[in-house]
């Protein structure tokens, strides 16, 4: 009995340590997205600024896009910045913003420091719109093709070889310019 009550732990231990050794290697920002190729939610937010259209679903129609999730008080969003701002200057798709959980002059104000790479940019105060996308966190970025369709979802901070590597490629393969 006593070998019983010292061999349940020993295994119940050793179970543990192989699981947390089997995810060990698991990247939580690769948690696929179950809208991928399926159709974007339907919505219309407004926009934080007032120069920059809103964005709806109607928008997301037409040619390929880019759609980042971000937010003034997200420290990645402002560590992915400048890629967006190199790739909005290239001109190769339109990129939306959807400003998430953020307040209307904090976003204006981190747009104004930062620049605007946002040709239209939807405030989602409450978060509901997030939670239809399946976003789990910002920033997060979305490649939707012509028929609004969600193709991609890059979770984290975009880095010059994910638009290099993952988004460019995709994008023209899209039949984007």
């Amino acid at each position: 009995m006593k070998r019983l009550l010292f061999i349940v732990p020993v295994l119940t231990f050793a179970a543990a340590a192989f699981l947390f050794y089997e995810h060990l290697g698991h990247n939580p920002a690769e948690v696929p997205s179950a809208l991928i190729d399926k159709p974007v939610p339907s919505f219309a937010l407004p926009s934080p600024v007032e120069s920059v259209p809103g964005l709806s679903s109607e928008d997301l129609k037409g040619r390929v896009v880019l759609v980042n999730v971000f937010a003034s008080w997200c420290v990645p969003c402002g560590v992915e910045h400048p890629q967006l701002m190199k790739l909005a200057a290239q001109g190769t798709l339109p990129i939306y913003g959807h400003n998430y959980k953020d307040k209307t002059a904090d976003a204006t104000r981190w747009l104004a420091q930062l620049g605007n790479p946002f040709a239209r940019i939807g405030q989602d105060l409450d978060g509901r719109v997030a939670i239809e996308w399946g976003v789990y966190g910002v920033p997060e970025t979305f490649i939707v093709d012509a028929e609004g369709r969600i193709r991609f979802r890059h979770a984290g901070p975009l880095m010059h070889a994910d638009v290099e590597e993952k988004i460019l490629p995709l994008v023209k393969s899209l039949g984007a310019p």
